[in-house]
C-alpha cells in the first residue's frame, strides 16, 4: 500500500509543480489553488508512505516520479524543446526509479 500511496504522492507533485508555473507568481486564483491542494495532497502522500519506506528510497521515487511527468507534459504540452538526449535521460530516471522499487 505504500507503494501505491508513493507512486500517487509522485504524480501529484508533477501536478502541483506544473501549477506553480502557471500561477504566475500566485497571480492566477486557480493554479495556486491547484498547486496548494496538489502539494498539500503530495506531502501528505509521502508522510504517509515513509511510515513504512526507507526516508532515501521513498523520496527518491517521490522525486523521481515527479521529474519525469513534469519535464514530459513541459515537452509535450508547453513547447519545451524535446531531443532525443532528453528522452533517453528521463528514461533513465524511470529506469532507477523501478530499481529502486526492485531492490527494496
Amino acid at each position: 500500500m505504500a507503494w501505491i500511496l508513493l507512486v500517487i504522492s509522485g504524480v501529484l507533485e508533477a501536478v502541483w509543480a506544473t501549477a506553480l508555473g502557471k500561477s504566475e507568481g500566485f497571480s492566477k486564483p486557480v493554479p495556486t489553488v491547484v498547486f496548494a491542494v496538489g502539494l498539500a495532497l503530495s506531502m501528505t502522500g509521502l508522510a504517509l508512505a515513509l511510515r513504512t519506506l526507507p526516508v532515501g528510497t521513498g523520496y527518491a521515487v517521490w522525486v523521481g516520479i515527479g521529474a519525469v511527468l513534469t519535464a514530459g507534459y513541459g515537452m509535450a504540452f508547453e513547447g519545451e524543446p524535446a531531443s532525443l538526449l532528453k528522452v533517453a535521460l528521463l528514461a533513465g530516471i524511470v529506469g532507477c526509479v523501478v530499481g529502486l522499487k526492485l531492490a527494496h
